[in-house]
């Protein structure tokens, strides 16, 4: 089954219905505001080379927050009906007659248009809605995911794979009894697959906001390349070494440096590295989240917050210079800022986090050439060519924090590590285990390189989206090795 796409407008006109009933319970004098969103994901999986698993599911999910008397209260249906939403609306109410009086609440995002580049600007004109949108992609069939599948298990040439296809789509409305009422929507498509050869395991990854700009068979044979590369791997002592993280790599510190470092929450309660207008990183870093994207892309992200507030691209980091944090409206109330447009349903708890992190990549006269039979990324080809004597890290994973402030970090390589002598591959080594500072690692003078171009790749746990390029790093502590 294909995703169910959702009429422009209805879920605008929903959550308007919802402010009402809201209004119409509580009293005029209540606050209120409904975020209605509809997400569909459709999955296609592979293990041991054969699709095992298709499944696609659909839900849409009305949420209302309600302030009345100085206490707040919220609450949740996926029913959409008249009496699941007055149901909603009835239970937040007794909800918040029972809660214990908010301090912290902010107030409602007033009337903002959204973001020029967003496209829809919230009037009645909604012309520019579906701006970078590709519906085919929101429309993807489980045979378009298996072609993909089928061309990536072809260019592994009878190696074992294992792996996923998937497509999303999200649309989503706000409405508030201030007034304002803003609707977007959003797709996009990823692949993740492995190659296995004895016990060796070959990666490739990349997201896009159309399906069309996957390739099953450049990603198999990239992994595949990697796999049969990193067979019979040596083991190398602990130590500082000098690294090529590829993307996939980079991924993980940008996630790390999302949740617990550029947190607007972490920051305001001084438990991040953050440190407004300081040179924090090397001067070749700038770090931007960038929701809306390009004129040339599919936004990757919807154009507001689920308080309503407009989102735009946003520079964390310019020339090593710690530029910005992220906030909802209540940590930029609580850090003296305004709201940078990241409440999310976890905000308040965990802190607003950016959630389309892109590292700039090195300005060149263009893009590098792809190669898939090396297995060597593209973006990390000409640093590796630059390492006299280091290491070349694919993929890290396991990784947790050791201290939030300086975030330390330990975890292990994943997926293919090579020693590199004078520019080329001189052996596989066996995972490692490291320990190290983030920050320490992209510090002033760290950083001897950053790739050509960034590539987009899936989402994590967080939910958050990367634009990484490969990053050629003066030292990465190695603490152990994988096998004890």
């Amino acid at each position: 089954m294909s995703a169910e796409i959702v009429r422009t407008g209805a879920e605008l006109a929903l959550a308007a219905r919802v402010v009402e009933l809201a209004r119409q319970v509580a009293g005029p004098a209540a606050e209120a505001e409904v975020l209605v969103r509809h997400d569909a994901e459709a999955l296609t999986r592979f293990a041991n080379s054969m699709i095992h698993q298709n499944v696609a599911d659909a839900t849409t999910t009305v949420r209302l927050r309600l302030h009345l008397d100085g206490r707040t209260a919220s609450g949740s249906t996926t029913v959409v009906g008249a009496d699941g939403l007055r149901g909603l609306v009835d239970r937040t109410v007794a909800a918040v007659r029972l809660s214990p009086p908010d301090p912290t609440w902010t107030g409602l995002t007033p009337p903002t248009p959204l973001h020029p580049s967003a496209g829809y600007h919230g009037s009645g004109d909604r012309s520019g809605l579906d701006f970078g949108f590709d519906e085919a992609t929101a429309r993807a069939t489980p045979a378009e995911r298996a072609a993909r599948v089928r061309d990536f298990v072809l260019a592994a040439e009878g190696l074992e794979t294992a792996g996923y296809c998937r497509t999303t789509y999200t649309s989503a409305a706000f409405a508030n009894s201030a007034g304002q009422a803003v609707e977007g929507r959003t797709a996009e498509a990823a692949m993740d697959g492995i190659t296995r050869i004895a016990g060796a395991d070959g990666v490739a990854r990349l997201a896009a906001g159309r399906l069309a700009d996957l390739d099953g068979a450049v990603l198999g044979a990239r992994a595949t390349a990697k796999a049969r590369a990193v067979q019979n791997p040596v083991e190398l002592p602990p130590g500082r070494y000098e690294v090529v993280l590829e993307p996939e790599a980079v991924a993980d510190l940008l996630d790390n440096l999302a949740l617990f470092g550029f947190n607007g929450k972490a920051y305001a309660q001084r438990q991040s590295f953050a440190q407004l207008g300081a040179d924090q990183f090397d001067p070749s870093v700038t770090i931007v989240d960038d929701p809306l994207g390009s004129r040339a892309e599919p936004a990757p992200g919807l154009p507001f917050d689920d308080e309503g507030t407009p989102r735009e691209s946003l520079v964390l980091v310019r020339d090593g210079v710690t530029k910005a944090v992220t906030h909802d409206r209540t940590s930029a109330a609580e850090a003296g800022a305004a709201s940078t447009g990241h409440a999310s349903p976890a905000s308040r708890t965990w802190g607003p986090y950016p959630t389309h992190l892109r590292l700039e990549a090195a300005s060149t006269s263009g893009r590098p050439p792809t190669d898939p039979s090396s297995p060597i990324a593209d973006s990390a080809r000409p640093l590796v060519s630059h390492l006299r004597r280091g290491l070349l890290i694919t993929d890290l994973w396991y990784t947790r924090v050791l201290d939030q402030k300086t975030l330390v970090v330990t975890g292990l390589t994943r997926n293919g590590v090579w020693l590199v002598e004078d520019g080329e591959i001189a052996a596989p080594v066996s995972n490692l285990r490291f320990t190290q500072s983030y920050p320490q690692a992209l510090g002033p003078g760290a950083v001897l390189g950053i790739g050509g171009e960034s590539v987009l790749l899936p989402d994590r746990w967080t939910g958050t989206r990367y634009a990484a390029p490969a990053l050629h790093l003066a030292s990465w502590n190695l603490t152990g090795n994988a096998s004890g």
